[in-house]
């Protein structure tokens, strides 16, 4: 595995690397992803392998411009043009028809592809050099928690991968919202980077479907909706906003432990309470978008420094809290 940088001549490498079929670790708003060429399937095969990511969750196909879905996406609907216009590049990935030249490997053989414009500049510039679109999902082992810097992906996956490009920290530090067009009704597949909001201002009133298990092997319309992800290796236990005094009331909390909970405010009263060996907040003065891009990198410090368990509260469902308490419950012990 090689580190490169975000030179045009390291950029030029990632791009020929994945033309090449080998795979590369690039970063975007989002989290990082480990890409591959998505027509080339055994390059795809080794990004499961990599993982060791079950071949029943599809993959999201990234491209370089709004008009290269039409490489991948057999009918692009109105409503699709309409999301495109006003949201992308940005972390949004569109489920779509998709066009019989994308492998199965790619979608879990369903007749649909996930599709996102990304709009971090250096994800943009290395599918653009590469000419092809990328299939990439999180550069983590399946279920752990996503990689918001170059060094989590090295910690991770070291050498089962061939290249890391090192664009920093990500901005919005987690995954797409992925919305599903394929009906008359758009739904909501996951939330994430992308607040519901701002999607329903261009489409109206999106679909939100329960949460529930899918049968065992059975494809997954679109990544990210096993009800165990995105989960450090320390247990975390999540609990409503202002209910980790009920961590006490269930059982004596274990040392060391640790709660994490939204703003300061929160945490001043936890720490004045005694209650956990540490409080930290995922963001200081109450800003979402501020605890989005916290959420990951603090779940992998906590897992380097060996708490007994980890007491997590929701944060307000709305905007990107949306996305923040589903990777809390899919990380948490259900």
């Amino acid at each position: 595995m090689k580190i490169l940088s975000v030179s045009e001549t390291d950029l030029e490498t990632a791009a020929r690397a994945l033309r090449e079929g080998k795979l590369v670790a690039i970063p975007t708003e989002t989290v990082y992803g480990l890409g591959a060429n998505a027509f080339d399937e055994r390059a795809v095969a080794r990004v499961f392998e990599a993982k060791a990511r079950p071949t029943f969750d599809p993959l999201i196909v990234h491209i370089a411009r709004t008009e290269d879905a039409r490489a991948v996406a057999r009918d692009v609907p109105p409503k699709a043009f309409a999301l495109a216009r006003a949201l992308w590049p940005g972390p949004l990935t569109m489920i779509l028809p998709k066009k019989p030249e994308v492998p199965d490997i790619v979608t879990a053989g369903l007749d649909t592809v996930a599709v996102r414009f990304p709009s971090h500049p250096v994800a943009r510039r290395i599918i653009e050099l590469a000419g092809i679109p990328v299939a990439a999902p999180s550069a983590n082992p399946f279920g752990y928690i996503s990689p918001t810097t170059a060094a989590h992906v090295a910690d991770m996956l070291g050498d089962k991968i061939d290249y890391i490009v090192d664009g920093g920290p990500c901005d919005v530090g987690v995954e797409s919202t992925v919305v599903d067009l394929t009906g008359s009704t758009p739904v909501l597949l996951r939330a994430g980077g992308m607040p519901l909001e701002r999607i329903e201002e261009v489409l109206g009133a999106v679909r939100i479907p329960k949460r529930e298990a899918a049968a065992e092997g059975a494809a997954l319309a679109s990544p990210g909706q096993t009800l165990s992800h995105y989960a450090p290796s320390t247990p975390l236990y999540l609990f409503a906003m202002g209910g980790l005094e009920e961590a006490h009331v269930l059982g004596a909390v274990p040392h060391p432990s640790l709660a994490l909970v939204y703003d300061g405010r929160r945490a001043a009263a936890l720490v004045a309470a005694g209650r956990f060996d540490e409080v930290v907040a995922l963001s200081p003065g109450g800003d979402l978008g501020e605890a989005a891009a916290r959420l990951f990198s603090l779940l992998h410090s906590f897992d380097a420094r060996h708490f007994e368990a980890i007491y997590a509260e929701r944060v307000p469902e709305e905007g990107l809290g949306r996305a923040i308490n589903d990777r809390l419950f899919r990380a948490s012990k259900k």
